[in-house]
């Protein structure tokens, strides 16, 4: 009786090459065949640590045909190492649809430790970690932005270069002091890492858009700060839609339980 193989799930550096640990080079080493986001790309890697072994293409597009055939290698007793092109397999990149077939066909899964952008980012922003979330790649609605960004734990997510000014501009419209840090290129030669307010992170980044990968880490939300932003900028809505100053502040605050004089003064000012 063939005993059944493994699936190997292995971080690989997010940047610099020697952050790859001795483990994850054992079993590539030792893998049957390596399940690759871009097996070009894994490449680079393996010619680095003189590690010779067979590759095959995993990614988006090809792993619901991809997974069944591996599977069947891990039953038939072969290991495979499941790579991304950096860091966590399955964190915002492929491999859940493989580690769910492993899993329902009663093949082992061992998941190996090593390289994240995200717990780079979180430890290096200097933001507070004993309780956050991480978002993947933001929303591009703005109301549904919003929503991600009123997180009272500290948020971690992944930005594209070209949105991340407007995302900073917004943050500064709802919660103008929040702190927050701009990591990019983590582990690379250029790294960067930029904290400050959300204001000032937007001058910034607005003005100069930056290159690279980037992943922003922003701090909390107090209670009902950020509620309180969007209840003052529902008011100037209203205010530039037509409403009389009076009227949108009534409206605002019998939605938002909100004081009608606390929210004049702040989105209208004394008169």
């Amino acid at each position: 009786m063939t005993t059944p193989g493994r699936l190997l799930v292995c971080p690989t550096p997010i940047g610099n090459l020697e952050d790859v640990t001795l483990r994850v080079l054992g079993a590539l080493r030792d893998a049957d065949v390596l399940a690759c986001e871009d097996t070009r790309t894994t490449k680079v890697l393996l010619d680095r640590y003189g590690v010779s072994a067979e590759r095959v293409r995993y990614d988006a597009h090809v792993e619901r045909r991809a997974a069944p055939k591996l599977v069947d290698r891990m039953l038939a007793g072969e290991v495979v190492a499941l790579v991304s092109d950096a860091g966590m397999p399955l964190v915002s990149d492929p491999g859940i649809v493989l580690v769910r077939a492993a899993v329902a066909a009663g093949i082992a899964v061992e998941v190996l430790p090593g390289p994240s952008s995200v717990l780079t980012a979180l430890v290096a922003s200097g933001l507070p970690s004993e309780r956050w979330t991480f978002t993947g790649f933001l929303p591009r609605r703005r109301g549904e932005l919003e929503a991600v960004l009123a997180s009272e734990d500290t948020l971690v997510a992944f930005e594209s270069p070209r949105r991340l000014g407007a995302t900073l501009a917004l943050l500064a419209e709802l919660d103008p002091q929040r702190p927050a840090a701009v990591c990019r290129e983590l582990t690379k030669i250029h790294e960067e890492i930029v904290r400050g307010t959300a204001t000032e992170l937007a001058e910034r980044f607005t003005q100069v858009p930056p290159r690279g990968e980037i992943v922003l880490v922003v701090g909390g939300a107090e209670p009902g700060v950020t509620e309180a932003a969007a209840a003052e900028e529902a008011v100037r809505r209203l205010i530039e839609a037509g409403a009389r100053p009076r009227e949108a502040v009534r409206v605002v605050a019998s939605l938002t339980g909100r004081s009608a004089n606390e929210l004049y003064r702040a989105a209208v000012g004394e008169e």
